[in-house]
């Protein structure tokens, strides 16, 4: 697959998970507070999805961990809004075994993909590491806004989410600029804005 390809898969990623934030953001600021509709989670994880294939095509460990971490998260939040029930059963299962597809198809009994994605030559081993702790620090908001939302008993993006999100972009941001990769610099550029309005709205509507 040619460079342009590979990016192109990368940029609809970014592109999917740019236009979910707009989407909460513009909702967000229409009735004054956070507010997280369904559509959201479901760009999440077409995003996620896509995201995942340009990190192993980029043989990119940081993007494929940072995908993994969250995309069964996305899952659970459109169980908690009632929305995953509705999607018919082999797009479900399709959907679930897919990162473990990618898994097998690519480390089982092929060291040469492992080799490519922990000694890559185009990313030293500090670069990697910095990449690796942005992602982890970034899809830790998932994890506490999970573990919110099952508290609650339905999916909500609370304040803590949203500086998670903006230290995570941060991180990634500096990791892009290293990496020389644009579909991350620019999706995390234009995120690190709205996560600072809900930073914003989260924190006026708690006055």
């Amino acid at each position: 697959m040619s460079d342009w390809q590979i990016y192109a898969i990368g940029l609809i990623a970014q592109i999917l998970f740019s236009g979910r934030l707009l989407l909460q953001w513009l909702i967000s600021e229409k009735h004054k507070k956070v507010l997280t509709p369904s559509l959201f989670w479901k760009l999440s994880l077409l995003a996620s999805f896509l995201l995942y294939i340009y990190g192993y095509l980029r043989d990119d460990f940081a993007i494929m961990l940072g995908q993994a971490i969250t995309y069964y998260i996305y899952i659970r939040n459109l169980q908690l809004q009632g929305e995953w029930q509705k999607a018919a059963l082999p797009l479900r299962i399709l959907v679930y075994i897919f990162p473990l597809f990618i898994v097998v198809f690519s480390f089982n009994n092929n060291a040469y993909d492992i080799e490519n994605l922990f000694h890559n030559t185009s990313i030293p081993f500090w670069l990697l590491t910095l990449g690796t702790i942005a992602q982890l620090v970034f899809n830790l908001r998932f994890f506490y806004q999970w573990i919110y939302s099952e508290k609650k008993k339905q999916s909500i993006l609370p304040l803590g989410f949203w500086i998670l999100s903006l230290i995570g972009a941060l991180l990634i941001l500096v990791y892009a600029f290293l990496r020389k990769d644009p579909i991350l610099f620019i999706g995390h550029f234009t995120g690190s804005f709205i996560y600072i309005r809900n930073i914003i709205l989260s924190r006026n509507s708690h006055e």
